[in-house]
């Protein structure tokens, strides 16, 4: 989720490569993005004894799994105490609250933010809700760093484990029913290449009709269910199997999973 946020802005020209400090787990990861990103970019291994300096930044992104956030904090009590004032965290991990993280980063001013991945793109979708002490300014920063890749949202802390649910595991929702569609036009009779195309057009062609028209998604199956055709007979067997029932259970699935990793 790192790459996917901090990638567009180098290519777009919104922050220097030598204003980025990257600190990842291990030393072969450091060795394998290398090829990948920016020349310019500082990229350190946890181990490496100059990965305090990411710590020392006005603005940090915290971006690994949840389970990881206690050795990350061991990590940054290293922390310089002659900064001039606290810095900014950004924090992308999932069902992590900002009272936790107020209370393993005493020093900072926290933010969650809920990102998702067609930020890489520019198409993304960012929920933020801000901790205690985050200034104005602050605050347009955040907002700076997502707005060239996504729509910001900002919401009640409440509402992120849903917007989570929807928009952050959504995309993968949406690769398995893209994945599964092409595979049903294989069966019957495209070719694969071919299939993967139309699936993915199709999935895009939709969602930009439902937006530039405000259509509610049922206006527009109804648009293209006419009596007794293809589509209706298409939709029984959907209803039959029950994929309205398991989408709605898959979101609220991963909401109650994000409440568990706080």
């Amino acid at each position: 989720m790192a790459q996917a946020l901090v990638l567009p802005l180098l290519q777009q020209g919104e922050l220097s490569p030598e204003d980025v400090v990257a600190v990842v787990g291990r030393t072969a990861s450091v060795e394998r993005l290398a090829a990948q990103l920016p020349k310019g970019l500082r990229l350190k291994a946890s181990g490496d004894p100059s990965a305090v300096d990411a710590w020392m930044a006005p603005i940090q992104l915290l971006a690994v799994k949840p389970q990881q956030l206690d050795a990350v904090a061991a990590f940054a009590t290293r922390l310089d105490s002659a900064v001039d004032s606290p810095p900014l965290l950004i924090s992308v991990l999932a069902g992590v609250t900002l009272a936790r993280l107020q209370k393993t980063f005493p020093r900072h001013s926290c933010v969650r933010a809920v990102p998702n991945t067609p930020a890489l793109v520019g198409a993304g979708l960012t929920g933020l809700a801000w901790g205690d002490g985050v200034t104005k300014e602050q605050r347009l920063s955040v907002q700076r760093l997502f707005l060239p890749v996504s729509e910001v949202l900002e919401l009640p802390e409440s509402q992120l484990d849903a917007f989570l649910a929807l928009t952050s595991s959504g995309p993968a929702y949406v690769a398995l029913v893209a994945e599964a569609m092409a595979d049903g036009a294989v069966a019957a009779g495209l070719p694969r290449a071919l299939a993967h195309h139309l699936a993915h057009r199709t999935l895009a062609g939709t969602a930009a009709l439902l937006k530039e028209q405000k259509l509610h998604p049922g206006e527009l199956k109804d648009m293209v269910t006419s009596p007794g055709g293809t589509t209706i007979a298409a939709l029984r067997q959907l209803e039959r199997s029950g994929v309205r029932s398991a989408l709605i259970e898959a979101v609220v699935a991963a909401a109650e999973r994000s409440r568990e990793l706080a």
